[in-house]
């Protein structure tokens, strides 16, 4: 089992930025990838980007390219969604997640295993 909390979240203006953070507990040694998804109001859960446990490989939807950037820290167990430019679309509640099944592009919902509770993000126009 691993153990995901998430924080950062928050309200902001568009074009600002925020700072997501995920931490890990429990058996962290088995995770291949994190990732970040979101879902907004009536819409399904969304990927956004993904990062490789081990060698820090990035994956990002085509939305959010260019705007947002993941990390992780492998030895802190923690890992980070910084997003820049944000747009009245990105309000959603964003989901760290974890996985510790390989994929080419860990961008699948069913790739990951573990969830956090989830963070409001709420971007005004």
């Amino acid at each position: 089992q691993v153990q995901l909390v998430e924080s950062g979240g928050g309200l902001v203006q568009a074009g600002g930025s925020l700072r997501l953070s995920c931490a890990a507990s429990g058996r962290t040694f088995g995770i291949y990838h994190m990732g970040w998804f979101r879902q907004a109001p009536g819409k399904e859960r969304e990927f956004v980007a993904a990062i490789r446990w081990t060698g820090g490989s990035t994956y990002y939807a085509d939305s959010v390219k260019g705007r947002f950037s993941i990390s992780r820290d492998n030895v802190q167990n923690t890992g980070t969604l910084q997003m820049s430019s944000l747009k009245p679309e990105d309000t959603a509640v964003y989901y760290c997640a974890t996985g510790n099944v390989y994929s080419i592009r860990p961008d699948r919902l069913n790739l990951f295993a573990y969830w956090g509770q989830g963070t409001q993000v709420t971007v005004s126009s």
